[in-house]
């Protein structure tokens, strides 16, 4: 076992190489190097797809609209003021949990070794 096998929490949500825990993840916000500068980890096998944006928009929705009513029912405000002050919110809640999910998303497939899915013509048929 390596040094983060066991923790692909803590290394994926720091954008950490999920093999050794030392070497960058991403290489700009969101594009993820070609391995890793520490321990040469290839990171061809790292592809998220719309995972983690549905996981942002799930979460910071339930979040932005539970405050976004509570406000309303408590004071209402004129709706330019919601625009005002929510729409800035949703921009920083989704953008700073974007990198962080899918971190931890290719750290799992990392962990899981997860694998595009191929048929398996080699295998006994099926029945």
């Amino acid at each position: 076992m390596t040094h983060s096998d066991d923790q692909p929490l803590s290394t994926g949500l720091k954008g950490r190489c999920q093999r050794c825990g030392e070497g960058r993840l991403f290489d700009g916000f969101l594009t993820v190097r070609p391995r890793c500068e520490a321990c040469g980890l290839d990171y061809s096998f790292a592809d998220s797809g719309d995972g983690p944006a549905v996981f942002v928009i799930l979460f910071a929705g339930f979040i932005i609209c539970a405050m976004a009513l509570v406000v309303e029912v408590k004071y209402q405000p004129p709706f330019w003021l919601h625009a005002v002050i929510f729409g800035p919110l949703v921009l920083i809640v989704c953008l700073g949990m974007l990198r962080p999910l899918k971190g931890l998303m290719i750290a799992l497939q990392y962990r899981h070794n997860a694998r595009e899915g191929r048929l398996d013509r080699d295998g006994p048929a099926g029945g």
